[in-house]
This record gives structure tokens, sequence and C-alpha cells, in this order.
């Protein structure tokens, strides 16, 4: 077969990227159109059935005669009708629209504006805004409060490409409030200010590891359980650290003075390009513990970190803590560590149980 000349193979590169791109815009101007009517649509529902223009059961019943005018018709039964509804309703203050004329629904697109208390949003926060799905829209604004808030989880549903199944787990694990929350000292361990602040945005103070449910007795030097219940759920605990995360191993071992040392779980982090080494507890933090985990970070730094990437990282996880006793403990530590507790599925109530996705569901996100 005749080689394909290096022109060609340019060709190719070009045309290919701009198809790619094309068909990217087409997507994203479809959702931004769907979104606009859902909000036209919400728009118009409002100003009717919250004035008591229309009688009650009025939205049952538009919806069964557009059943009937349009068969086949998807998304318009009645539970989301009163969803785009609700998406008009929230998010009104902060988007211009022109009104309609009476008895008329705009299909003008949207224009997100502003938070009452901050300046304009930037291009990419307008650009995340449609750049997500209507019931991604409808998981946050029912479940969040604030606008920053709200803002926050449509970034890193734009951003990380959350399924909405990962952001009704972090919506439960209420991320937004223990991003950067966790017992440390990168302050004084990590001089470089951007690889502290995302260091200390990489972790959270607490991890909702609703997948996990020990029903052994609570042994505080057995951690071999957890780390095996945390392994056999590998891709879901990755979900809960964050998709910036890799895998490198458990039990990972480490030859000193011919002497064996093992670590319970290595990862590696794209953005803070680090090493993460975790070492699990099932118990009460004890501030022994940052004393064997630098002991840890010091062999990872000389024996397997490579020399651009950034020191390695520990991260200490028990089941509980006490604030003033990690403080003392991280005093005179000279590695980056960190502190943070977790939940397991027996110590959740009900309704936080089983948030995230069953592993057949997970191939197929993953």
């Amino acid at each position: 077969m005749r080689k394909m000349s290096n022109n060609y193979s340019q060709a190719i590169k070009i045309i290919k990227s701009a198809i790619l791109k094309s068909r990217y815009r087409a997507a994203a101007l479809a959702n931004k159109e769907l979104l606009s009517l859902y909000y036209g649509i919400g728009k118009y529902i409002s100003e009717n059935s919250r004035e008591r223009a229309w009688g009650t059961a009025a939205i049952e019943t538009i919806s069964e005669k557009l059943q009937q005018e349009l068969p086949g018709l998807r998304g318009f039964s009645a539970p989301n009708i009163k969803k785009m509804r609700m998406f008009f309703e929230q998010w009104c203050e902060y988007i211009e629209n022109r009104s309609p004329a009476a008895n008329e629904i705009s299909l003008n697109l949207i224009t997100v504006n502003r938070s009452p208390t901050a300046n304009d949003l930037t291009t990419e926060q307008i650009k995340a805004f449609f750049g997500i799905g209507f019931t991604h829209h409808y998981e946050i604004i029912a479940k969040t409060k604030s606008f920053e808030e709200r803002l926050f989880y449509i970034e890193r549903c734009a951003t990380e490409f959350w399924s909405k199944e990962a952001l009704r787990y972090h919506l439960k694990s209420n991320l937004y409030k223990k991003r950067g929350k966790l017992h440390n000292n990168f302050k004084a361990t990590i001089s470089d200010k951007d690889l502290q602040r995302k260091a200390l945005m990489s972790f959270k103070d607490e991890y909702l590891l609703d997948y996990i449910n020990i029903e052994s007795p609570d042994d505080e030097t057995d951690e071999r359980v957890l780390e095996n219940e945390i392994v056999s759920n590998i891709r879901k605990f990755i979900m809960s650290l964050g998709k910036e995360f890799s895998f490198v191993g458990s039990q990972y071992r480490l030859v000193i003075e011919k002497q064996e040392y093992f670590l319970d779980l290595l990862f590696f982090n794209r953005q803070l390009q680090a090493l993460v080494a975790i070492e699990l507890k099932r118990g009460d933090f004890k501030p022994e513990y940052l004393g064997k985990m630098n002991f840890y970070l010091s062999a990872l730094d000389d024996l397997v970190r490579l020399p651009h990437e950034n020191p390695s990282i520990g991260i200490i996880l028990c089941k509980t803590k006490k604030g003033r006793v990690v403080e003392y403990a991280f005093r005179d530590m000279t590695k980056p560590m960190g502190v943070a507790t977790y939940k397991a599925a027996a110590k959740l109530p009900a309704k936080y149980r089983n948030v995230l996705p069953d592993a057949e569901r997970l191939k197929e996100l993953l």
C-alpha cells in the first residue's frame, strides 16, 4: 500500500479536528436551546400557576393533553414541567430574558447575568452553565441554596464531566463545604503558593464511603479489612477522591536497609504532579501516625518520586479526630500531610447509603 504523505496526514488531522469541534459546538448549541426552551416554559407555567390564573391540577392536565397532541413526546410529564418551573424560579434573578407577549413563550436564548452581590460571571462560568444538562441543573438547584454553591457544582460538572450519579454523590457528601477544610500542614511544608492552594483544594475533610459496610468488631489495629473493602471498590473510592487521582497500588512495598515497609494505598495526582500516600486507621487519630507517614514520604521522595514530580503528600484517613491534637502533632513535621475522616455505610443514615452506582453501571461510566 502506498505510504501516506505528510501532507495527507496533516490534512486528515486538520479536518478531523474541525469535525470534532463542529460536533461539540452543535451539541453545546442544542443543549443551550433546550435549556432556553425549558426556562421559557418554566416562566410561562410559573406566571400562570402561581397567580392562580389556572385551576387545580392544571399542570397534570396540560401534560396529558400535550401527550395527545404530540404522540411520543418525552420529557414533558407533570413532574418534569414542575421542574422547569423550579428552574425558572431559581434562576430568574440571575438571567436576562425579554418578556414575551401575552400567551407566548419566549424562545430567545437565555443569558446568564450576574449574582446580585457579585461581578459579572466569567466567560468560563457562563460556558459551564450551558455545558451541563437540565437534569444536572435540577439536581443542583433542588439540593443547594446559595448562588456560590450552585455555581461551584455547575463548574465541576462541566469541567470534570460528572455523571448524574457522581453529582448526586458529591452533593450528598457536601463537597462544597468540605473542600479546603482538611487539617494539614501544607502552609509550612509547601513553599509554592499555587501548589499549596491546589493541594488544599484536592482533599476533603471527610469522605463518604457509603459503599463500605464493615460488620466486624472495631479493632483499631486491623485496618486490612477497611483496605480490602476500598481496593474492592477502587473505582468508587477514586470517585470519592476526584478525577485527578490515579491508583498506583495497595500495600505498596518500600525496601530500606533490607527492611520491608508497606504503604496502605498509593495514588498519583495529575494536577499536583505528586504521589499521594494514604494510611487507613479504623479508630481515632493518634499523633504517632504522622511520624510514620513522615518516614514513608521521605522514602517515597528518595526512592520512587521522579525528578520532574513534586514532593509526595500523605493523608491519614481515620474514623475520628480532635482538631487540637492534630494541630500539635503537625508541629515540626517536614513533609506535607493532612488528616481526614471517613463515614462508612454502617454509620450513615439510610437515605445517604448507596448514592453511588453499582459496579456494572460504573463500568459503563468509566
